[in-house]
């Protein structure tokens, strides 16, 4: 079983989220090693994208169980 949604839009929604999330992660390491605190702010977008995430990931699952049962 496929940890993917099936191919669609929210597929690729959750995709593009978790692209974000990885790429605000790596800004966040990069930002809190020069010692800037906007690090914070890359944090803070790395959650809200990792949750947009689950949620596309979920809510996929959710309707491809509607319409196999």
């Amino acid at each position: 079983m496929s940890l993917l949604p099936p191919p669609g839009p929210a597929r690729r929604l959750a995709l593009m989220a978790l692209v974000v999330c990885v790429l605000s992660v790596a800004a966040a390491v990069v930002a809190f090693a020069e010692g800037s605190f906007v690090g914070v702010v890359w944090i803070l977008l790395a959650g809200i994208s990792s949750n947009m995430a689950w949620f596309y990931v979920r809510k996929a699952k959710v309707q491809r169980a509607g319409t196999a049962g």
